[in-house]
């Protein structure tokens, strides 16, 4: 599993689940965080053969994301992301037996939306990091405008 966290709200960014991730699995899924989040000034990781790997670094590098890289058997330089690994292996793994992968991929990312969305953390106050958007109740009004909304409908010229 590849799990990331972001270290500032604690919200756990996506869990990739494989028989085995490579540094181009990787790179995907940062592709897709970085496309739909931003780039990050940093990323911590451990020293797994994902994150160590030249193609990896120097991707990183060509944007501009520094690596921190924590030291061999020091869990503690990246204390986020092993809480949340801790937390995911007490709450959902130790209680788990998955028949297929499928199985593993689906039963994780709904605890992981869980984890975001609901369960309340004591870091934050005890809300959840990413709860889901809500509207206001009754009808939604639209902002003052100085000039008109164009029209919505084809061929309308108000």
């Amino acid at each position: 599993m590849l799990t990331l966290v972001d270290e500032s709200t604690r919200e756990c960014l996506a869990i990739d689940v494989e028989r085995r991730l490579s540094s181009e699995d990787v790179m995907a899924r940062l592709t897709e965080l970085f496309v739909f989040r931003g780039v990050p000034e940093h990323i911590r990781s451990d020293n797994g053969s994902e994150f160590t790997a030249t193609a990896v670094r120097e991707w990183l590098g060509r944007l501009g994301v520094k690596t921190l890289c924590i030291e061999p058997g020091s869990p503690w330089e990246n204390g986020y992301c092993e809480s949340f690994n801790g937390k995911l292996r007490d709450e959902l793994l130790n209680g788990e037996i998955f028949e297929t992968l499928k199985e593993a991929k689906v039963v994780i990312e709904d605890w992981r939306r869980h984890y975001n969305e609901v369960r309340p953390h004591s870091a934050l106050g005890y809300i959840p990091p990413a709860p889901p958007a809500k509207l206001p109740a009754g009808p939604v009004v639209a902002p003052l405008l100085r000039a008109p909304l164009p029209s919505l409908v084809p061929g309308s010229t108000t």
